[in-house]
């Protein structure tokens, strides 16, 4: 059993990635319907939470479904972050997450996400000052370093351990990478084998098949993993890999049926949600993994994407079923 403080989860626990304009509440409750153990927020500015921007604060949207669920936060003025707690309790998550590791230049740029990797000390302070501002337990989602040459993950999971931090997940590349060359799970694997941490230590990136997946957990001894892009329009992921520990064999593929289905749900939910306009510009970026290997899918597709009318794009997901039904195409993930 895996427990991040006194939440208790199962062995090598699957968890949702923040993704920004992704992991919104219906792209979670598809997620945690599908296996995940833990779904975590888009990520949200702690600037935009104290200036009430609507942006942020419909992010701190969470429902009961979705439990356990942690709200990540980013920012670099420690003032701003702990008038951001107080604001994020009201929504009463199991967990909160500092992103320390978000590579986008806008949010690098004000020193924070990734920007803060070139102070550790910051980094450290930031946290225990955060710890010790609310009973709900601080996690924290970071990179390897700034850069290759900056690499000093092991010290400061260590550090950040130490000041009161109750788990980690480490992306296997630094801000440099950015999101290109592959990601190096070894100097995870390092942090992991410290014989002075204790809590749990997830690894992150390149996660893109069950076999990945048990190779993070038994080649380099991870204690979970936190999945990002594998997911996008592919929810089916969180079980198709549990389904793989349990038996050693593939989940059967969802039949382009239920993958027009499980659209169909996703943008309704959406739209319930965020209203028409943003329900349907929103979920567009999940498309073409859901219906990924359909021959020709690009006509559908552009129905899907170029029309604000909902009405529109439930026709071209009607057009799909109705033209490949249960089609299973085997290359498709």
């Amino acid at each position: 059993m895996i427990k991040i403080d006194n939440i208790e989860l199962p062995d090598f626990p699957l968890l949702l990635a923040p993704m920004e304009d992704v992991s919104d509440p219906p792209f979670r409750a598809l997620c945690k319907e599908n296996g995940a153990d833990v779904v975590y927020t888009e990520f949200i500015s702690s600037e935009g939470l104290i200036r009430d921007a609507a942006k942020s604060v419909i992010k701190l949207d969470i429902y009961e479904k979705e439990r356990p669920v942690g709200i990540q936060i980013f920012g670099a003025n420690l003032d701003s972050m702990l008038k951001t707690i107080e604001i994020v309790e009201k929504s009463n998550p199991d967990i909160i997450d500092i992103n320390f590791g978000c590579p986008v230049k806008k949010v690098v740029s004000k020193g924070a996400g990734a920007g803060i990797l070139k102070d550790i000390d910051l980094m450290v302070s930031l946290t225990e000052a955060m710890v010790k501002h609310t009973n709900l337990p601080i996690t924290v989602k970071t990179r390897l370093g700034w850069d290759h040459d900056s690499i000093r993950i092991v010290e400061v999971a260590e550090r950040l351990q130490d000041v009161g931090c109750k788990a980690i997940s480490i992306h296997g590349r630094t801000r440099a990478q950015m999101y290109k060359g592959d990601a190096d799970w070894k100097p995870i694997a390092q942090v992991k084998n410290n014989p002075r941490m204790h809590i749990p230590v997830f690894g992150n990136g390149d996660v893109t098949s069950p076999e990945r997946a048990m190779e993070m957990r038994d080649k380099y001894g991870l204690d979970g993993c936190m999945i990002g892009r594998a997911s996008i329009g592919y929810p089916w992921f969180f079980n198709e890999i549990k389904h793989f520990f349990k038996t050693g064999e593939y989940l059967p593929k969802p039949t382009i049926g239920e993958r027009t289905e499980m659209a169909r749900r996703h943008l309704q939910m959406a739209i319930d949600w965020k209203g028409e306009r943003l329900g349907v510009v929103e979920t567009r970026r999940h498309y073409t993994n859901y219906f990924k290997g359909i021959p020709h899918f690009k006509e559908y597709r552009t129905k899907m994407v170029t029309s604000d009318d909902p009405r529109d794009v439930f026709n071209a997901f009607n057009e799909v079923e109705e033209k490949f039904g249960n089609t299973i195409i085997p290359e498709i993930r």
